[in-house]
C-alpha cells in the first residue's frame, strides 16, 4: 500500500488488518457483547411493566436508562477488551454494530411509549441511526481493516465525523442525553435531524469513494453475446 498518512506511517505497517484464520465467534469481547445486550434489553423490557406514576421520572423511565447505561457501559468494555487482549475481529465489530441497534431500539421506543411526545424525535433518529449510520459502519466490510475504528486508512475525514471517541459519543448519548434532560420534544428533534443531515453528509462521502468489490466475491463473468456457445 503506498499511501502514508501525515505522520509518514505506511499503513501496511499498522496492525488493523484483518486475518482470516482469526475470525470466530466466541472471542471474550463477543460474549461480553452478547451478555450485555441481553442484559440491557432485559432490563428495558422489565421497565415497560414498572410503575409509570410520578411524573416524567417515572420507576418505569428510571429503569429504562439504568438499561441505556448497561448498553453504554458494555459496548465501551467490549471494544476495551477486544483491543486489549488483541481479539479484534470482523465477526466481533458486526455483532457489536448490530447489537448496538437492537438496545438503542429498545431504548428508543420504549422511550416513545412512555413518553409519546418523543415519538417524532425518536423515529428521526432510529432513520438516522439504524439506516444511515449501520449502513456506515458496515461499509468498512469493504475494505481489509477489522472494525470502522480503522476507516482512517481509508478516508480520515469519514473517520473523525464518526469514529473517533467524541463521534461516536455524539452520536450515541447527545440525543438521549437533550431527551431526558430537556424534556424537550423539538430540542430532541433538532438534535436528531442535525445528526441526520451529519450523517447524510458522511454516506454522500462513502459513496464518492467507493465500495471495493472484496475479492473472496471472485472474477465478475461476463454475459454472452447472444448467437454465442459454450
Amino acid at each position: 500500500m503506498s499511501y502514508r498518512d501525515a505522520e509518514g506511517v505506511d499503513p501496511a505497517t499498522l496492525d488493523i488488518w484483518a486475518d482470516p484464520a482469526t475470525e470466530r465467534f466466541a472471542t471474550p469481547a463477543t460474549i461480553i457483547t452478547f451478555i450485555r445486550t441481553i442484559a440491557a434489553v432485559t432490563i428495558m423490557g422489565f421497565a415497560m411493566h414498572a410503575d409509570r406514576t410520578g411524573g416524567f421520572w417515572s420507576p418505569a423511565l428510571k429503569l429504562l436508562v439504568v438499561g441505556l447505561v448497561v448498553y453504554w457501559a458494555g459496548d465501551s468494555l467490549d471494544g476495551q477488551v477486544a483491543r486489549r487482549m488483541h481479539h479484534e475481529t470482523r465477526i466481533g465489530a458486526v455483532l457489536d454494530i448490530m447489537s448496538d441497534r437492537f438496545c438503542a431500539a429498545t431504548f428508543y421506543l420504549g422511550l416513545a411509549w412512555l413518553h409519546p411526545e418523543f415519538t417524532v424525535p425518536v423515529l428521526i433518529y432510529l432513520a438516522e441511526f439504524m439506516v444511515i449510520d449501520c449502513f456506515l459502519s458496515i461499509a468498512f466490510l469493504a475494505w481489509r481493516i477489522r472494525s470502522p475504528n480503522y476507516f482512517y486508512v481509508v478516508d480520515r475525514t469519514v473517520y473523525r465525523m464518526n469514529w473517533t471517541h467524541p463521534a461516536k459519543a455524539t452520536n450515541s448519548a447527545l440525543f438521549a442525553v437533550f431527551l431526558l434532560v430537556t424534556h424537550l420534544a423539538w430540542v430532541g428533534a433538532v438534535v436528531a435531524s442535525a445528526l441526520l443531515v451529519f450523517k447524510i453528509a458522511s454516506l454522500i462521502r462513502v459513496a464518492r469513494i467507493g465500495l471495493p468489490l472484496p475479492a473472496a466475491t471472485g472474477p465478475v463473468e461476463q454475459p454472452r453475446a447472444q448467437g454465442t456457445t459454450a
